[in-house]
């Protein structure tokens, strides 16, 4: 039976966690614990009724933890603290975190792609940064682990707008959107301007294509076998936003993701591509 840090990992992210499934057992228990830690943070926050108090409570228990030494009475901030004690893992890149993820209790509207690169920088790319420390990977490969979970973070922003919308969100930069001579994100707006969405959109999807060709040139520096579950998190996402290119309009009619089925074979090429012939 699935621990704790795996169900919630599992329960959070298809893509992630049926490809965190082809890292060697010793590597995946800890990238569980990792998501565990932040898919917990993120979801108390990420929905219309915030759980802002059970937020700031699980934040200060993981603080308090770290400051003492002492167990928390929360199995999550254990298994987190036990990772970054493990793995020598920067406090700097958690506090970076929590501090996005405090973004997100108000109303968030970037008005500029710096301000959404800033917040990018938290939500995702030490994420990038704490996964290649687990990894033990080179220091010459965390530019592109942080630029991996840029994009794949832009890419969530431009499938979820139509959710963001309903939580007040606008993570797509504002000073992009009046480039393309919009009002807003909001479906009424769009259906009114099809054409100038679709042009942001894939505007939008080429600024994040590039993020990530330039991503997987630190691929060079993964062991093949640690390879498999990252290139195909990042083939998945392609996948999704190369759909989302093809027909922009679909943000609003459903939310695309790849299916189990899609992630597993996926990996088994990709394993077969990178080892196979070992």
């Amino acid at each position: 039976m699935p621990n704790l840090s795996e169900q919630i990992f599992k329960k959070s992210s298809i893509t992630y966690y049926y490809s965190s499934l082809f890292f060697p057992k010793d590597v995946r228990g800890d990238i569980f614990d990792l998501y565990a830690f932040v898919r917990t943070v993120d979801n108390l926050l990420d929905t219309k009724h915030q759980k802002i108090d059970e937020f700031f409570l699980f934040i200060n228990n993981y603080k308090k933890s770290i400051k003492t030494g002492n167990k928390s009475k929360n199995d999550i901030i254990n298994n987190f603290v036990s990772l970054i004690n493990k793995h020598n893992l920067k406090l700097e890149w958690v506090d970076a975190f929590i501090k996005a993820m405090e973004k997100d209790i108000k109303k968030v509207r970037m008005q500029r792609l710096a301000n959404t690169l800033e917040y990018m920088y938290g939500s995702a790319e030490v994420i990038g940064l704490m996964i290649a420390k687990i990894l033990k990977l080179p220091k010459k490969s965390y530019k592109y682990a942080k630029m991996l979970g840029r994009a794949m973070q832009y890419a969530n922003m431009i499938r979820d707008i139509d959710e963001d919308n309903s939580l007040g969100r606008t993570y797509i930069p504002i000073e992009h959107i009046k480039k393309h001579d919009l009002v807003s994100l909001n479906k009424k707006d769009v259906l009114k301007n099809k054409e100038k969405f679709e042009k942001l959109i894939r505007y939008e999807i080429k600024l994040c294509r590039k993020w990530q060709i330039e991503a997987e040139k630190g691929f060079a520096y993964i062991p093949k076998r640690l390879l498999i579950p990252i290139k195909t998190s990042s083939d998945m996402y392609k996948w999704f936003i190369n759909e989302i290119y093809k027909n922009p309009l679909i943000i609003f009619q459903k939310k695309i993701k790849p299916s189990k089925t899609r992630i597993i074979m996926t990996a088994a090429k990709n394993a077969i591509s990178l080892i196979g012939n070992k």
